[in-house]
């Protein structure tokens, strides 16, 4: 799934990744302590997830659903990034990416293994 979600939007789909079915008044409330959102900020943003189909707004009480995954999300930015940055470079993006850190014995391994199972090209 093709959404492109603002960092307006993320706001929102984290605590609907986090909690599931939650009422929009909880979400005001969750959003006006953390960041001092106001009420009419938050509904504007939680009808805009709906429009692009991210969200799911049903009743009784304005509850809403998330109907995309916080891992749909994060393969669309980094796609997205790659595409805009990095599409011929793939080597600057690795390096990039693993500047600065320290990675785990099982994190190695992993990506060991995904980068076994990648198809390429002989240039």
């Amino acid at each position: 799934m093709n959404i492109k979600i603002f960092d307006s939007e993320l706001k929102v789909m984290k605590i609907l990744w986090e909690k599931g079915e939650v009422q929009a008044s909880y979400i005001t409330k969750v959003l006006k302590d953390e960041i001092g959102w106001n009420i009419n900020t938050t509904y504007t943003v939680i009808k805009k997830l709906i429009a692009k189909n991210a969200i799911k707004r049903h009743e009784p009480k304005f509850k809403c659903t998330p109907l995309i995954t916080k891992e749909q999300v994060q393969k669309y930015e980094v796609r997205a990034l790659w595409d805009k940055l990095f599409t011929e470079d793939s080597d600057v993006f690795l390096s990039v990416f693993l500047e600065g850190r320290t990675l785990t014995q099982k994190e190695i391994t992993r990506m060991g293994k995904l980068m076994e199972n990648i198809a390429f090209d002989d240039d």
